[in-house]
């Protein structure tokens, strides 16, 4: 049995809710903000137990550097239209190597737009869908982050009224045994004042024997 209380952990929680001596003692309160300021500053690494923070887009490159402009509010970088134009030879007449290099420009960019009007015309078929999808998605996602912040709100608002009345109740039980305590006090000092009083009184009346029996 003693082994078995030897191992509880033993919990201490302060009275925030019935504890008011650093409001009526000033003294008191410069006393505490000494020593506050004379505790160590908190470490900087984080807990171990804390993860360690996401790395976002760790295998996208291009997406992680366009995150860290927007972190660092850079402007975006302009649009490269040089990929757009159809340069001619600069040459006059051009000679049929770069002829043949702006024909397959020409043919490059035409592929290009081929599949851009490929991709719209997908995107104009099946877009709307997958975007309803995806905002239905985001949204369940949402309704449930919400309710699992609610249900944790409402655990602490909990937690804190059964705190607050535990401790109302044991701060109750507290005033009324100091009180008892302060009037068992008194009545001890009045009891050794009595006391104090009654030996004074029968060292006179022993006096008094005595001068009496003297004479």
């Amino acid at each position: 049995m003693a082994d078995n209380d030897a191992h509880k952990t033993e919990i201490f929680d302060s009275l925030p809710y019935y504890d008011n001596d650093l409001e009526q003692n000033t003294i008191l309160r410069e006393k505490v903000e000494r020593e506050l300021a004379r505790e160590p500053k908190p470490p900087q690494t984080l807990h171990p137990r804390v993860p360690p923070p996401i790395e976002l887009f760790k295998d996208k490159p291009g997406l992680a550097a366009e995150l860290a402009r927007v972190e660092s509010h850079q402007p975006l970088v302009p649009l490269d239209t040089i990929r757009y134009q159809l340069p001619a030879p600069t040459s006059t007449p051009g000679t049929d190597e770069e002829w043949q290099q702006a024909l397959n420009n020409a043919q490059s960019q035409l592929e290009h737009q081929r599949i851009r009007h490929t991709n719209l015309a997908l995107l104009q078929t099946y877009g709307p869908n997958a975007w309803r999808i995806h905002n239905y998605l985001l949204e369940a996602t949402a309704k449930q982050a919400e309710a699992a912040l609610e249900e944790l709100k409402q655990r602490t608002t909990d937690v804190n009224r059964e705190r607050k009345n535990s401790q109302t109740q044991i701060g109750n039980q507290l005033t009324t045994l100091e009180n008892k305590w302060t009037e068992l006090i008194s009545s001890i000092l009045q009891i050794e004042m009595a006391n104090v009083a009654l030996d004074a009184e029968v060292d006179r009346l022993n006096k008094k024997e005595a001068e009496l029996a003297s004479m």
